[in-house]
């Protein structure tokens, strides 16, 4: 399996068979390595919220590849709307799909349709798959619960956002990542515009001397698992 980081929030998670994409922001991410007509398979989008810079082009590569979008209720709904296929979940709510398991978890955050509209609560994201688990924290503040996502679950990657301002900044994200216990933490949703700017060269530093791996990865470099 490999994960490839496309700059943002947006990973493109590969496994044996099946293609997912998270949070597909592509189009006006100016920190992309990618256009959308670069994706070549898309079996499952799944969305951590509402906003533009996590909704992105999942209309686009949804209808293309006929991909199913995981969301929670609200989400998904809008989407379905939208004419797309979807499947609805909800915090602390997960099911078993052909490539593994999703899983919500809170996250602290707002939400609201690329049109504006009530898009349901934020959440993070648990991937269950060929054998490991991932967590992609969404847009979130620091909170205490992530303690029981880590005393429940042995996280091999964390993916945590770092970029301040509309999320946890550096010093949050660390504390997080000692909550998680995650073998490897790689920091998202940073310098991709001014408001979000932050130094992961620094928040790598913090998350080694707490003795954790982390992995700095630029848009188009990926991690194997």
């Amino acid at each position: 399996m490999k994960i490839i980081y496309h700059g943002h929030s947006f990973l493109e998670v590969f496994s044996k068979d099946y293609s997912i994409l998270i949070d597909p922001f592509i189009t006006g991410n100016p920190v992309c390595d990618i256009s959308k007509d670069d994706i070549k398979k898309c079996d499952y989008i799944i969305l951590t919220h509402g906003h533009g810079d996590h909704y992105g082009d999942t209309d686009f590569l949804a209808q293309k590849f006929n991909a199913t979008v995981l969301a929670i209720y609200e989400l998904a709904v809008f989407a379905s709307k939208r004419g797309l296929k979807t499947h609805e979940l909800n915090i602390g709510g997960g099911y078993n799909f052909p490539f593994g398991r999703v899983k919500l978890t809170p996250a602290y955050h707002s939400s609201s349709t690329i049109e504006g509209g009530y898009a349901g609560d934020p959440a993070g994201i648990l991937l269950y798959i060929e054998g490991k688990t991932i967590y992609h924290a969404g847009d979130t503040s620091l909170f205490e619960d992530m303690k029981t996502i880590g005393e429940t679950n042995k996280v091999d990657v964390a993916f945590l956002p770092i970029g301040d301002n509309y999320t946890m900044g550096v010093d949050d994200a660390v504390k997080a990542a000692e909550y998680i216990g995650a073998e490897t933490v790689i920091p998202i949703h940073y310098n991709t515009f001014d408001l979000i700017k932050s130094d992961e060269k620094e928040f790598c530093r913090k998350i080694e001397s707490i003795g954790k791996k982390c992995k700095i990865l630029k848009p188009g470099e990926q991690i194997e698992l």
